[in-house]
């Protein structure tokens, strides 16, 4: 793994770990983060437009996507189990708002099912850390975003070398530890969040790769308590 892509045995590896985390998703989630990633899911919600069709890449159980109100929702995801379990959390909630049903798609960032220009913004919530492919991501992100379109992300923060190895070690001391006691086992399936971290990017790094696929006016920003980052781009206005 580096900070472009995973090796397919190593993403295969993934895959079924991150499957083997949807029972206690959120709790891990929620005791990583100190409770702020119900904020940063917010502040995700804040900077996507208030009406149009909406990509989420990397639904998971559906965590986000739940309290995602109004919007035509598009969820993705390459693990038929998250999608089920996704739409079975999804589903009632939105219908009890009065809203349009979400869309459930199995598939990878690499090689998203749409045609170009279908959405009006798209987002990655905890998901672009897993990518298999994170330049080639983007760029299936930014084709099948229209004109002006915008694209948000948050993950895990790595500002700098100093900052990533106090990341790490909350991720394998803290983190880890909790989790553990979900499983009762040294060998959890949150042991990869540490190593998924370990071999992710600077904020920079993404900063300029969106730039690099053709992205504009991207920005990052770093959230406290200063353990996620969010960034952002538009798709070029149509000349």
């Amino acid at each position: 793994m580096d900070a472009e892509r995973i090796g397919e045995s190593d993403w295969n590896e993934l895959q079924q770990n991150l499957e083997a985390t949807i029972p206690v998703y959120d709790k891990v989630n929620r005791f990583a983060t100190l409770g702020q990633v119900s904020r940063w899911r917010r502040m995700v919600r804040e900077r996507l437009p208030s009406s149009g069709r909406v990509l989420e890449i990397g639904c998971g159980p559906g965590s986000f996507a739940e309290d995602f109100e109004g919007e035509e929702l598009v969820c993705l995801d390459p693990i038929p189990e998250m999608l089920r379990v996704a739409e079975g959390r999804v589903g009632p909630k939105r219908e009890s708002r009065g809203e349009s049903a979400v869309e459930f798609v199995e598939g990878t960032a690499e090689e998203l099912p749409f045609e170009d220009s279908s959405f009006d913004a798209v987002c990655s919530l905890f998901s672009f850390r897993d990518w298999f492919d994170k330049r080639a991501g983007l760029a299936e992100t930014l084709r099948v975003l229209k004109p002006g379109g915008v694209f948000v992300m948050v993950e895990p923060a790595k500002v700098n070398r100093l900052h990533g190895v106090m990341g790490w070690l909350w991720m394998r001391l803290w983190v880890s530890s909790y989790a553990r006691l979900f499983y009762n086992s040294e060998s959890n399936p949150w042991k990869w969040l540490t190593k998924t971290y370990a071999s992710f990017g600077t904020t920079k790094d993404y900063v300029r790769m969106l730039e690099d696929t053709g992205f504009e006016q991207v920005s990052a920003k770093l959230v406290f308590p200063g353990m996620a980052t969010i960034w952002q781009g538009r798709s070029p206005e149509a000349e």
